[in-house]
C-alpha cells in the first residue's frame, strides 16, 4: 500500500481529569490557560491546514455536576489505589470549578473547525494497566464516552489510552463500539507500557534525553504496518515537550529531533505522529507557539517537496479501510 508521507497530530484534552491524581504544585496555571492555548492552536492549525485528533475525556462533555451525576457508568473502576479514581475525586469535590472540569462549548467549537476530529480519551481518564480495574469496567466507561459524544452529534472513531496505558485485551471493546483506531506506543522499552506515576528515574531520564537526542529511533510506521492491525494502531512518534526555561538552551536539539523525524517520514512515505496535551501550552504560550510554528513551517516545506499530507487519526483510518477493508 503506497501513499505519501502523513503528518498527524493528536492532543490529549483532559483539563483537571488528567492530573487530579498527581497534580503537581503550581499546575493550576496550566489548566487555567487551556482555553487560550486551544484558541491559538485552532488558529494555527487552520492557517497551516493541519488536521488533528482531540482525544477528549468524556467528563468534559458535561456542563455541570448535575449532568455529570446523571451520566455515571453502571460500573466504575476499582483501582487498588483510590487516588487514581476520578469518581473518588468527584466525591471529594462536590462543586468543582466549572472551567477546570467541564468544556462542552469548547468541544463543540473544536469540532466545527475543518480537519479537527473529536476522539475519546475514555470517559473518566481510565487507566487500563492499573491493578484492580477490569475489562467490564472499561467496557462501561467506553460505552458512556461514546454515548455522551453522540448527544453532540459526534461519532467517536479514535481513542487514546490515558497515560498511554495500552492493554491489548481491551481492543475488543474498541471494536464493539466501532472505534477504528487508537494511538499505540513506541516500541522502545521506556515507552512500550505507557506511563505510571511511580515510573522510576531511569525511564524518566531516558525519555527526557530521547526528546533531544535520537535514542529510540524515528518511530514512524508505514501504511502497510498500520493496516496489519485492527483497530488500527496509529502509534506515537514523539511527545512534544513544552517550553522549559531550564532547558531552553537545548531547544535547538529538540527542534532538530522533530524535524529530522518528519523529513524521514516524508521521504519514505511513512506516518509521523506528534502528540501533546493542550494544557502543556497553558503557560509559556508564546514560547510554545513559537516552537510549534517552526514545526508547521517545516511541514509545509515537506508538503511542497514530497507531497506530505496532514490527516487526523479518523481520516487515516478511513483511508486504510477504503484500501484494505477489515
Amino acid at each position: 500500500m503506497k501513499t505519501s508521507g502523513i503528518f498527524t497530530i493528536s492532543l490529549d484534552f483532559e483539563r483537571i481529569w488528567g492530573v487530579h491524581d498527581g497534580n503537581p504544585k503550581g499546575y493550576d496555571a496550566n489548566i487555567d490557560g487551556v482555553d487560550n492555548a486551544i484558541e491559538r492552536l485552532l488558529d494555527t492549525f487552520n492557517e497551516y491546514s493541519i488536521h488533528s485528533t482531540w482525544a477528549t475525556v468524556g467528563l468534559l462533555f458535561c456542563k455541570n455536576m448535575d449532568e455529570l451525576n446523571n451520566n455515571l457508568p453502571d460500573k466504575i473502576p476499582h483501582y487498588d489505589s483510590a487516588l487514581l479514581n476520578a469518581y473518588e475525586y468527584i466525591n471529594k469535590h462536590a462543586t468543582p470549578n466549572q472551567l477546570k472540569h467541564f468544556s462542552p462549548e469548547v468541544i463543540l467549537k473544536i469540532s466545527k473547525v475543518t480537519g479537527q476530529e473529536i476522539g475519546t480519551h475514555t470517559f473518566s481518564h481510565y487507566y487500563c494497566s492499573e491493578k484492580g480495574q477490569s475489562i467490564d469496567e472499561f467496557d462501561c466507561d467506553i460505552e458512556l464516552a461514546v454515548k455522551i459524544a453522540q448527544k453532540f452529534d459526534l461519532d467517536i472513531n479514535s481513542l487514546v489510552f490515558p497515560r498511554n496505558q495500552y492493554n491489548a485485551e481491551y481492543l475488543e471493546v474498541l471494536k464493539k463500539y466501532n472505534i477504528t483506531s487508537y494511538r499505540g506506543n513506541e516500541e522502545y522499552w521506556v515507552y512500550r507500557d505507557g506511563f505510571k506515576l511511580d515510573d522510576g528515574y531511569l525511564k524518566r531520564a531516558i525519555r527526557l534525553l530521547d526528546s533531544y537526542i535520537n535514542i529510540s529511533g524515528y518511530n514512524c510506521l508505514s501504511f502497510k504496518e498500520i493496516s496489519n492491525t485492527f483497530p488500527y494502531n496509529i502509534s506515537a512518534s514523539y511527545f512534544l515537550r513544552p517550553f522549559s526555561n531550564k532547558l531552553k538552551y537545548f531547544d535547538r536539539f529538540k527542534e532538530k529531533r522533530i524535524l529530522d523525524s518528519m523529513t524521514h517520514a516524508a521521504k519514505n512515505n511513512l506516518v509521523f505522529h506528534l502528540w501533546w496535551h493542550p494544557h502543556n501550552f497553558g503557560i509559556n504560550l508564546e514560547n510554545n507557539m513559537s516552537f510549534l510554528l517552526k514545526i508547521m513551517q517545516h511541514y509545509k516545506k515537506l508538503e511542497n517537496k514530497y507531497g506530505m499530507t496532514s490527516l487526523n487519526m479518523g481520516e487515516i483510518s478511513d483511508l486504510l479501510q477504503e484500501r484494505s477493508p477489515k
